[in-house]
């Protein structure tokens, strides 16, 4: 019988959309009157402030065990507090890859110590994480790394060099990924991950990457025989492939994955209603029918990790469509209003469609590009 997609039709239960009413009033507290072009920036916006006032409301670690500072409430209620941060643009960055995928990626695979000392931390919103995954030559192929931990006494001595790693420059760990073996013709042996210390690691040098938009977000982190400990291993050597393909799950399937151009359909649907005609009309029919579908098949996965189930073949696919969207929106912004987008002057909506048409291209790229999503797709589905 072939493979198929498990997507379900799921209303979000009523503690859930309980929820939703304390977050708004907590947001309209915290972040009222931020321009338009500041909520655009959303998951990108680093604010260590912000996360530790969320984590004292119990949003950070949602469904994580009690015994590490989580609150064992259920994924649908951290989804809508997602939906929530996300929607209303909220500065996130600095707490967002710790809740999203490295505690659950700890509380999965790592030691009792690396709970009890990392977990608790990141609840109250005081550890920020970044990514160590794409190398200089292996990007969406991740298996292909080559940045080498080698053994030593007491730990391993890594050389080589990550890309592309955001907030590096400000955050406290990344969990990255090292190869600790070759194994020849078996590129995905041989992989480990580690939690490692950004702040107190010697011989780990950081360097911005400037973007095309003069901003600093991304960075390359070099390794000259940084001496990283035995406690730092996450999981067992040579597990990081098995280990990182379920953290990816948890980055490609969350409500990021079709809002990150929230701020443009807002001042698109504004624009549109103070002159509405059937054009615009169809144009804004169409893209709330595509945010429904998207909600709804990311509503589905987040139920799918309630219930423990894997969710690789369909977290791809809320990625792949959800980005496609995603970047759709600026081109149709310039093509119904005939507005030209910029940069630090200009309307509301020429700020946010400026600085939307800059960071669209990274959509399909972060957490796999669509090349490597629909191999993933193929592959769940039996196509090859």
């Amino acid at each position: 019988m072939p493979a198929t997609f498990r997507f379900a039709l799921n209303d979000l239960p009523p503690e859930a959309e309980g929820l939703r009413a304390e977050v708004r009033e907590f947001l309209k507290k915290e972040f009222s009157g931020a321009a338009p072009v500041k909520r655009a920036k959303s998951w990108g916006g680093f604010d260590r402030e912000f996360s530790r006032r969320v984590g004292a409301r119990g949003w950070i670690g949602m469904t994580w065990p009690k015994t590490y500072g989580g609150h064992e409430r259920s994924f649908l209620e951290r989804y809508v507090v997602m939906e929530e941060m996300l929607a209303a643009g909220a500065p996130v960055s600095a707490h967002w890859v710790a809740d999203r995928q490295s505690g659950p990626l700890l509380l999965r695979f790592g030691t009792e110590e690396q709970r009890q000392r990392i977990l608790p931390g990141i609840v109250r919103g005081e550890l920020a994480f970044a990514i160590g995954m794409s190398e200089p030559d292996s990007g969406s192929d991740l298996a292909s790394i080559r940045t080498r931990a080698t053994k030593t006494e007491g730990g391993y001595l890594v050389n080589g060099t990550k890309v592309w790693t955001s907030n590096a420059h400000l955050s406290d760990y990344a969990i990255s990924l090292f190869r600790t073996q070759v194994v020849p013709d078996k590129k995905h042996e041989g992989l480990t991950q580690f939690l490692v210390d950004l702040r107190n690691t010697k011989g780990i040098t950081i360097r911005p990457i400037i973007d095309l938009a003069g901003k600093h977000h991304f960075n390359e982190v070099n390794f000259t025989d940084a001496f990283v400990p035995d406690e730092a291993r996450v999981g067992n050597d040579g597990d990081g492939w098995k280990q990182v393909t379920t953290e990816l799950g948890f980055e490609r399937s969350g409500p990021e994955r079709y809002l990150s151009s929230i701020a443009l359909i807002r001042e698109l649907v504004r624009e549109v209603s103070a002159k509405p005609d059937d054009r615009g009309t169809e144009a804004v029919g169409r893209m709330v029918a595509s945010l429904a579908t998207l909600r709804q098949m990311s509503t589905s996965v987040a139920g799918m990790l309630q219930a423990g189930e894997p969710v690789n073949l369909e977290a791809a696919a809320v990625k792949d469509v959800g980005t496609t969207f995603e970047q759709s929106i600026p081109e149709l912004a310039h093509a119904l209003l005939d507005v030209e987008p910029t940069l630090d002057s200009g309307s509301d909506l020429q700020q946010v469609l400026g600085y939307i048409t800059q960071t669209a291209p990274s959509f399909s790229l972060r957490g796999g590009t669509r090349e490597i999503l629909r191999g993933i797709i193929a592959r769940g589905l039996g196509l090859r």
